[in-house]
């Protein structure tokens, strides 16, 4: 609007009267997908999307990676479990941090180390985490919270054997950078915003109440999440593995 563009295209709604111009009323159920319904904005009401749309990717810049791990002090001689347990929509997408532990617990044992990734935000998660880990295997874990910009942690993921991941802006990246992924559902839907990437499994369980799209439990038990045990989780790290 004060560029003077002369088309301004968006969704009916947020309060974006006068800014736009062209006002688009959104059909969910023909745009279920949040990337469907940016992609939609791009072409003509009546017009179709394509039957495939282009999917995210990172491309690495092998110099800067090995600098990364340089920095950090990081070898990959063991395969690497990376965990993105924060979430700064809320904690309602947050999978407690003892299932986590017991999750990264197992992985350890089996000759894999653990490296946490997140912002300074989730240092308080990461460190909870680091705290439920039996003392021998914390050789093994790697807390990078809040010590990595955002490259250097498209950098490090990048050499992940498996992320495990909330519902994320990491767990997106992590996607696109076509890492076995598996994404942990609770408060929000994979049918929304899965991430765009073959090799995933997404983990849920079905509760009455959900999904809220809430940023707090509203009814303060947060089942979606508790009840979604570590065993679940790691039966589909291990499908996805190929470990069955």
């Amino acid at each position: 609007f004060f560029a003077n563009i002369q088309c301004r295209t968006g969704w009916r709604g947020e309060f974006r009267y006068g800014l736009l111009n062209d006002f688009r009323k959104l059909d969910e159920q023909r745009y279920p997908l949040m990337v469907e319904r940016f992609v939609a904005l791009a072409y003509e009401e009546s017009e179709p999307l394509p039957s495939m749309l282009p999917r995210p990717q990172l491309l690495i810049d092998a110099n800067e990676c090995a600098r990364s791990t340089e920095k950090f002090a990081l070898k990959t001689d063991r395969p690497v479990l990376a965990l993105c347990p924060g979430a700064e929509f809320g904690s309602s997408k947050r999978w407690p941090e003892a299932y986590y532990a017991e999750l990264a617990a197992e992985q350890v044992r089996s000759g894999w180390q653990l490296w946490l990734f997140g912002s300074a935000n989730d240092q308080a998660v990461a460190r909870k985490i680091k705290q439920q880990l039996p003392a021998d295997l914390l050789e093994h874990c790697h807390d990078l919270t809040g010590k990595t910009v955002l490259a250097e942690a498209i950098d490090l993921l990048s050499l992940a054997s498996a992320v495990v991941s909330n519902d994320s802006g990491l767990m997106h990246v992590a996607a696109a950078l076509n890492r076995p992924l598996v994404a942990v559902y609770g408060s929000t839907s994979a049918k929304f915003t899965p991430p765009l990437s073959e090799q995933v499994a997404m983990v849920s369980i079905a509760v009455d109440c959900g999904p809220c799209f809430q940023r707090e439990c509203p009814l303060g038990h947060q089942k979606c999440m508790q009840d979604l045990k570590p065993e679940k989780v790691l039966a589909a790290l291990h499908t996805l593995l190929g470990e069955e």
